[in-house]
């Protein structure tokens, strides 16, 4: 009986990265392919694909290193679990973007071997993925980890503190007004088109950063939005009463971005509203201010240590914190979605003051129909 081996994509905007890695898994036996229906991929990215799962089915029917190809039927980074189960592949082969510990969990379980390929470009062409095609831009989006409010001068005015941030890939199409710095990646965009320009990293977001806030800017954007699209990895940010930080420590350590990246999941929850307004009904006080600085300094520390425990806490300490001075940042439907998630994941935030956008959980485990990001190196990876 020929040996069978096992791919599971979205596989849109069929493209030579494509094509590369199918026929390379292709060389581990007979191929089946099983592409994920509409709305997993709407689910787990926020957005439908270009091509329907029809027409992806069909395409990839089409290439001559494809055995057979499937529609999934199920849902979240597994909604292939029943296509594999009845196929019996001897491998499951997946690419380094496409890895995850669930995956092979599941091949252990069935006692499938699990290969891990490298993205590789065919010989002389250059190397593609969907999102590079789709956006034809590389500009970071940013998450902030902790300390958020406190690059705003009239919090950090209380009490000192650091804002946490790290830099993440475009690996998938963020929405708008969700608390991913997404309105000054646009303005990066305005500037530099698909690309941010090369030299001193501080430069170039002061830069951006001025560019976003032009003299008389009623409501400034706070520097953490440029200096986390700019700075590559983890960064903490010192503030002290002023719009741009006292002092930028990076960290670029392979370990501990890897650690870090694959214990962030973000569940989507919806933009905000246009007419929204945090600033609405806020707290500011002192101890409010140090009860921040406090959970990012804990947090800061756990993810040096790599503690997930520790993260989890001060990074629910954090969202605490700044609940307790903007109470418009959550809903009851998000503490409705917090709670669905206690026995998930160790700890929680949104992904920044909007009162929308994405669930960051902190887990080191599989989170269901969660999106796991790719932290910025020095060097863009695609």
């Amino acid at each position: 009986m020929p040996r069978k081996a096992f791919v599971s994509g979205t596989f849109d905007l069929l493209h030579s990265g494509h094509v590369a890695f199918l026929t390379e898994a292709a060389a581990h036996g007979e191929l089946y392919v099983a592409v994920g229906h509409d709305e997993c991929v709407f689910r787990l990215k926020g957005r439908y694909p270009v091509n329907s799962q029809d027409e992806r089915k069909y395409l990839i029917d089409s290439l001559r290193c494809v055995k057979e190809c499937r529609i999934s039927r199920g849902m979240g980074l597994l909604d292939f679990v029943d296509e594999i189960r009845a196929i019996k592949p001897d491998v499951f082969v997946v690419n380094e973007d496409g890895a995850h510990e669930s995956k092979a969990q599941l091949c252990r379980e069935m006692g499938i071997e699990y290969l891990v390929l490298r993205r590789l470009p065919h010989g002389g062409l250059p190397a593609r993925s969907t999102t590079a095609l789709r956006d034809e831009c590389t500009i970071p989006f940013r998450i902030d980890l902790a300390g958020g409010w406190l690059d705003q001068p009239f919090v950090s005015c209380y009490h000192s503190g650091a804002v946490l941030t790290i830099s993440i890939e475009p690996t998938h199409a963020f929405n708008n007004r969700s608390g991913m710095a997404s309105s000054t990646r646009n303005k990066a965009i305005e500037l530099w088109r698909t690309a941010l320009p090369q030299g001193n990293r501080e430069q170039v977001a002061k830069l951006l950063f001025s560019y976003e806030n032009p003299p008389g800017t009623k409501e400034v954007a706070g520097s953490q939005d440029s200096i986390g699209i700019v700075y590559p990895g983890l960064n903490r940010l010192e503030y002290n009463g002023a719009y741009w930080p006292y002092a930028i420590e990076s960290v670029e350590d392979e370990e501990v971005l890897a650690w870090l990246e694959r214990r962030l999941h973000l569940v989507p929850v919806g933009p905000r509203a246009p007419e929204f307004s945090v600033l609405a009904d806020t707290r500011v006080t002192a101890e409010g201010a140090r009860s921040l600085a406090v959970a990012a300094d804990d947090c800061w520390q756990a993810i040096r240590g790599m503690d997930t425990a520790a993260f989890g806490r001060a990074f629910s300490a954090s969202f605490e914190a700044q609940v307790a001075m903007f109470p418009n940042m959550v809903s009851q439907a998000i503490y409705d979605q917090i709670d669905a998630c206690r026995g998930l994941a160790q700890g929680w935030k949104l992904s920044g003051a909007g009162g929308g956008g994405y669930l960051i959980l902190v887990a080191d485990r599989f989170i269901p129909d969660a999106i796991q990001i790719r932290i910025r190196r020095q060097y863009a990876v695609f």
